[in-house]
Formats: structure tokens, C-alpha cells, sequence
């Protein structure tokens, strides 16, 4: 296939690129990445035309409510019907991550999609990748790499998602700001986007922070260092959890010592992803806030890599992903429908 597409790109002139979050960190070697048939596509390939091998490394699919529906989006659109031949490696650890990257290369699959799990040491494979031909996308999260490495990026823009987030909470106009910070993995970019948001506001603002700590996407420890934080005999009236399930964990310590959260108790919970369990705890008023990550780049994606069999360049480098964030005043049932993951 890349022969195919190389005979193609050289017959085009002048053709050029326009310039989630969570489970327990995986704690075992990444799965070895197979090849996978998902379900029909809604777009056929062409009768006769040889599959585009794709490479497609994420995180794992059982992190959270947003990696499940990212994986399913891009297992539905990367099947035969649609015209892929498709292989799909998971892990939370990059350098597994990179690893299969390399295995993807020495297959010589046609395109590499990245999700990667942390921003950096991704030049040297991403440098191998383009020497043997291979286009890169990356979808879901940036990485720390010169952008001539890769052809295109999906991608949430989660630092946005953390402006966001604390523009909302500024105006809550508390008395003081005692906040309990839960972060994801550390060095993912939801990480780094929605901490980052965080402590600059902070710093801004005079908020206090009792305690900023990871638990891995990982509900049961997000517990845990509520819980902690209770047992000090610590005070806070703001949980900032950067996901959904974070969050969830939580508020389970907050039930657990009879602390109310939610509109009008002592507790602002704000979360992310936009799982629709989560909206419902908005729309129930027993959370305040949750950010919105948009796990459907797929479809993206698919177009780019067709638009490049057909001798065309994608219109754009990066395309963000249009997200926003949902009040418990103001949420509606239309939106947990819409929205909801």
C-alpha cells in the first residue's frame, strides 16, 4: 500500500500539509497489539483497492468512560469495509507505547495513530516512522515533538479545558478557596493542560491547595486521598478531579464522613470527560461542574487519511476538538443526552 500512495503523491504536484483519562495505570507489559476487525463502517472502500494498513496505539480502553468510547469510535471506523487493515496496541506506560510504535514500523503499516500517554520521547520513533515512509496522525493528545514528525493532529486542547474549568469556578465568588487537586498521570497532557490551569490560577488568585496529588484516573485512590485529607481533620470546600471517575471516587470518601457536596452543600465537585453517569450526578445537583473531553476524532481522521489517497492535502495541521463545560444550575436532560458519553 505505502507504494501505492508513494506513486501517488509523487504524480501530485505540489501537494503539501497545511500548518481523555481513569483506570489504575497499567502495571503489566501493554497487550501485544493485534489485528482487529471492528464493526461495518458507514463508508465503503472503493471494489479492488488493497487495504491501508493502520497502526493504532492508545491507552488502555478500560482507563475510563471517555477511553471507551474512543477506542469503540475508532474500532467502528478503522474495519475492512472501510478499507483498513488495522492493529491496535494499548498501554498507559510510554515506553511500551514507543515500543509498539516500532513493532507498527518494522510491519510497515502504512499510518501510525498516536494517542500517546506522556508528551515527551517520541522524536526518535516518530524520526524512524518518517524515514520508512510511514505518516503519522495524532489524535486525542499532543506530544513535545517537532511538528514535521507528524502529518496531522486531532486533538483536545486540555489546557483550554482547565481555563475553562477555573473561569467557572472564579465566579462561584467563594469566600475562600480550599481545594483538594486529584490529577491524572502524570505527564499525559490532560495531566499537565488541567493542573496547569489549576496552579496558575491559584497563584493568581491566593487559592489555597491542601493537597495536589495523582490517582491515576483511578477512582479507589482518588477516594483515598479524600479520605485522607478527612481523617486530618483538614478543611476544603472544592474538589477538583481531572476525570469523571476521579471525581466519583471522591465524593464516595465525602458520603462516607456525611459531607454534603453538590449545589448548596459545602463541597464544589468538578470533574471531566462528560460521562453521562457523570451529567447525571449535575443534573441530580450532587456534582457542580463537569468539563467536557470529546473522544470522537475518528471520523477526522478517516478523512485525512482518504483525502491523502486522493492526492490531497489536509486543510488544516491541527484540529481541536470543539468541547465545553456543563453547570449543575443550568444543565438540561437534552444535554446529558447529547453530550453524555
Amino acid at each position: 500500500m505505502k507504494k501505492f500512495l508513494a506513486v501517488l503523491m509523487t504524480a501530485t504536484v505540489g501537494m503539501a500539509m497545511a500548518g481523555c483519562s481513569g483506570a489504575p495505570a497499567a502495571t503489566t507489559a501493554a497487550p501485544a497489539a493485534t489485528t482487529t476487525a471492528a464493526p461495518a463502517a458507514t463508508t465503503a472502500a472503493p471494489a479492488g483497492d488493497a487495504l491501508i494498513k493502520v497502526g493504532i496505539i492508545n491507552n488502555d480502553p478500560n482507563e475510563s468512560g471517555y477511553r471507551t468510547a474512543n477506542d469503540k469510535d475508532m474500532k467502528a471506523t478503522f474495519t475492512k469495509e472501510n478499507g483498513y487493515e488495522a492493529q491496535f496496541a494499548y498501554s498507559l506506560k510510554n515506553d511500551e507505547q514507543i515500543a509498539a510504535a516500532k513493532k507498527f514500523i518494522t510491519d510497515e503499516v502504512d499510518y501510525l495513530l498516536i494517542s500517546a500517554a506522556d508528551v515527551s520521547g517520541w522524536d526518535s520513533v516518530l524520526q524512524d516512522a518518517k524515514t520508512a515512509g510511514i505518516k503519522v496522525i495524532l489524535f486525542d493528545r499532543t506530544i513535545d515533538a517537532d511538528p514535521s514528525l507528524y502529518e496531522a493532529s486531532i486533538v483536545s486542547d486540555m489546557r483550554k479545558e482547565g481555563d475553562t474549568a477555573m473561569a467557572w469556578l472564579e465566579k462561584q465568588n467563594l469566600p475562600e478557596y480550599k481545594i483538594i487537586h486529584i490529577q491524572g498521570v502524570m505527564g499525559s497532557a490532560a495531566q499537565k493542560g488541567r493542573s496547569g490551569a489549576l496552579d496558575d490560577k491559584a497563584k493568581e488568585k491566593g487559592w489555597k491547595i491542601i493537597t495536589q496529588q495523582t490517582a491515576e484516573w483511578n477512582a479507589e485512590k482518588a477516594q483515598q486521598i479524600v479520605q485522607a485529607v478527612i481523617d486530618k481533620g483538614e478543611k476544603f470546600n472544592v474538589i477538583y478531579a481531572e476525570n469523571d471517575d476521579m471525581a466519583k471516587g471522591a465524593v464516595a470518601a465525602l458520603d462516607k464522613a456525611n459531607i454534603t457536596h453538590g449545589v448548596g452543600g459545602d463541597v464544589i465537585v468538578m470533574g471531566y470527560d462528560c460521562n453521562a453517569w457523570a451529567l447525571k450526578e449535575l443534573l441530580a445537583k450532587k456534582w457542580n461542574y463537569d468539563g467536557q473531553c470529546n473522544p470522537f476524532q475518528a471520523s477526522y481522521i478517516d478523512k485525512i487519511i482518504k483525502d491523502f489517497a486522493a492526492g490531497k492535502a489536509p486543510e488544516q495541521k491541527t484540529i481541536i476538538m470543539d468541547e465545553k463545560g456543563f453547570d449543575a444550575t443550568t444543565i438540561t436532560q437534552e444535554d446529558v443526552d447529547k453530550y453524555g458519553i
